[in-house]
C-alpha cells in the first residue's frame, strides 16, 4: 500500500473501475432554516441576462423579488417574464439600469442581492451591498483583479453580512470527500494536478467597428468602472452561406475581453480548480507560466491556453505543479474585422497528455469535458465538474482505501440555500463566503495574469502585491473610471 507506482501502472490499473469514473453527482436534500422558516427575504438581482434570468431570478422568487437591475431593457423584460412564471408580481418589482441608483433608492428595503454581471462589476457591487447591510451572492470569480478580492475579504469581516461566491461545487459532497481522501493520504504526496476545460472564450483580430448599442441599452452603465470605449460587438463572422453573424458583448461574450472578463479560466476556474486549491493549500508564493496559447490579442483572450503553476514545499506538503488546459484550436480565416474565423471549420480540443492516456485506456466517454486528475505517489484521483464523481485510480486502490472520516460539515440544500441561511442567521457564515473565496479567486486570477504576461514569460509571485514583471503589476490593481469608485 505504501509503495510508489509508475504513472503507467496508475493508469493501467484502473480499468476494472473505469465505469465508476463517470459517477453521478451527489444531490443533497432540501433544507429549511429553523430560524423564522416562514420569513420571506427581500431579494434583488443585478445582471439579468443568462445566469441572472435562468438561475438567480428563480432563486430570488422563492423569497420575494423586489428589484431587477440591468442596463439592457431586453434583459429586464426577460427577467420580469421569468419572475412572473415563478409566481412573482412584475408590477411590484422595481427596475433599474444603473446599480448605483438601485443602492441609493433601496437602502433598507433589500435583504439579499444576487449578482450575475460581467466580472469588472463584481467588486463594486459587492462593496456597495455590504456597505448598505445587504447580503451579497456574486458569481465567480468574486472580483476582476487580485487587489479587489483581498479588499472584499477584509470588508466582509468589517460589515458582517452574509457573502457567497457562486462556485456551487464548494457546497457539494464531491470536493469535501476529495479533500478528506487527500488529507488522509489516500494517494500519498501529490506532485502533479491537471485541470481541463472545453470552454472557448477567446478571439483574434482587432476590435470590430463601433456601432450604436442595442436599442435602449445604457452603455455607460454597462462599462461601469472599466476604461471607457464606444460600443462594438464581440465579433462579426462571415458564415459559409455568405450571411453575417454579429455577436454582441452582452450578456455573455464579454468573457472574451481582457477589460471585462477572464477568458475560459476566469469563467470556469473557480469551479474546476476549487478542489486542488482546497486540498493542497495552493496559496502564497509560486511561479506561473503561460506554456502555450492559440489566438488572442492584447485585448482578447486566446481560443486555448495551457498554464502552469509551480508551488514550492508548503509545510509538510510536497512541491506541486498544477496545469490548466482550456479551449480549442480553430482555423483562423483572417485577422481582419468582420472575418475573424470560420465557425464551421474543425476545432481541435486542447487536452493534457495524461488525459489522452486515460482516454486511450478507458474510452473518451469516461471523462467529462471539465475535470481534474491528481497524481500522487500511490495512485491518482479524479473529479468531474463541481467535484462530482470522485474516484481513486487504480480501482484496486480505491477498494482497499478506507473511507476517511468526515471532517467538513455537509451543506444542507443548495449553494443558494446556504447563502440565504447566512442572510437569516448572522451567526452563520456561508461555506464560500468572501474570506474563503478570496484566496481561491486569487489563485485563479494568477493564471489570468500569466495570459496577460504572454507565452513563455514566467511570473514570480511573492504572495504580496507585485511580481517580477513590472508590466503585469498594473493588472493586480486597476484604476476605476471616474464616477465608479467606492
Amino acid at each position: 500500500m505504501n509503495e510508489k507506482i509508475s504513472r503507467r501502472q496508475l493508469i493501467k490499473g484502473a480499468a476494472a473501475g473505469a465505469a465508476a469514473i463517470s459517477g453521478a453527482r451527489v444531490f443533497n436534500a432540501p433544507y429549511i432554516i429553523a430560524q423564522e422558516p416562514n420569513k420571506k427575504l427581500r431579494c434583488a438581482v443585478i445582471g439579468c441576462g443568462g445566469r441572472g434570468e435562468s438561475f438567480h431570478v428563480p432563486a430570488a422568487a422563492k423569497e420575494t423579488l423586489v428589484a431587477l437591475v440591468d442596463p439592457d431593457p431586453r434583459r429586464i423584460e426577460g427577467a420580469l417574464a421569468r419572475a412572473k412564471k415563478e409566481g412573482q408580481d412584475p408590477a411590484k418589482i422595481k427596475t433599474f439600469a444603473d446599480y448605483r441608483k438601485f443602492f441609493q433608492e433601496m437602502k433598507g428595503q433589500v435583504d439579499a442581492v444576487f449578482t450575475a454581471t460581467p466580472n469588472h462589476h463584481h467588486a463594486l457591487i459587492s462593496m456597495l451591498a455590504m456597505q448598505n447591510g445587504m447580503g451579497i451572492y456574486v458569481e465567480k470569480p468574486m472580483s476582476y483583479d487580485i487587489s479587489e478580492a483581498r479588499i472584499l475579504a477584509e470588508a466582509s469581516k468589517k460589515y458582517k453580512v452574509a457573502t457567497q461566491m457562486g462556485n456551487q461545487g464548494h457546497s457539494g459532497e464531491g470536493y469535501r470527500r476529495l479533500v478528506e481522501y487527500i488529507q488522509a493520504g489516500a494517494i500519498g504526496n501529490i506532485t502533479e494536478v491537471y485541470h481541463w476545460c472545453d470552454t472557448v472564450n477567446g478571439g483574434v483580430g482587432p476590435r470590430p467597428a463601433t456601432m450604436p448599442p442595442p436599442n435602449g441599452m445604457d452603455w455607460d452603465s454597462w462599462i461601469g468602472p472599466a476604461p471607457y470605449r464606444d460600443y462594438h460587438p464581440d465579433h462579426v463572422i462571415k458564415k459559409a452561406d455568405g450571411k453575417i453573424e454579429i455577436g454582441h458583448m452582452h450578456p455573455h461574450k464579454w468573457h472574451f475581453w481582457h477589460d471585462f472578463g477572464g477568458g475560459a479560466l476566469g469563467n470556469r476556474g473557480c469551479h474546476i480548480m476549487d478542489g486542488a486549491h482546497w486540498a493542497l493549500d495552493l496559496n502564497g508564493p509560486c511561479k506561473i507560466t503561460l506554456e502555450d496559447a492559440y489566438g488572442g490579442t492584447d485585448e482578447r483572450f486566446p481560443f486555448s491556453s495551457i498554464i502552469r503553476w509551480d508551488f514550492p514545499q508548503r509545510g509538510d506538503r510536497a512541491p506541486v505543479k498544477v496545469w490548466w488546459y482550456d479551449g480549442k484550436k480553430r482555423d483562423v480565416v483572417s485577422n481582419e474585422p468582420g472575418d475573424f474565423f470560420d465557425s464551421a471549420a474543425p476545432a481541435a480540443r486542447v487536452k493534457p497528455p495524461i488525459l489522452l492516456e486515460l482516454e486511450k485506456e478507458y474510452g473518451k466517454e469516461r471523462f467529462e469535458g471539465n475535470a481534474t486528475v491528481y497524481v500522487g505517489e500511490k495512485g491518482m484521483m479524479y473529479t468531474g465538474f463541481y467535484g462530482g464523481g470522485v474516484r481513486i485510480l487504480p480501482e484496486k486502490l480505491h477498494k482497499e482505501t478506507p473511507v476517511p472520516e468526515a471532517k467538513f460539515e455537509r451543506i444542507k440544500g443548495s449553494h443558494t440555500d446556504d447563502f440565504l441561511r447566512g442572510v437569516r442567521d448572522p451567526s452563520y457564515k456561508p461555506c464560500a463566503n468572501f474570506e474563503v473565496s478570496a484566496p481561491m479567486t486569487e489563485f485563479t486570477l494568477l493564471g489570468v495574469l500569466a495570459i496577460k504576461a504572454g507565452q513563455g514569460n514566467t511570473i514570480e509571485w511573492d504572495g504580496n502585491k507585485s511580481t517580477n514583471l513590472p508590466k503585469i503589476n498594473n493588472h493586480i490593481k486597476r484604476e476605476y473610471r471616474e464616477g465608479w469608485k467606492w
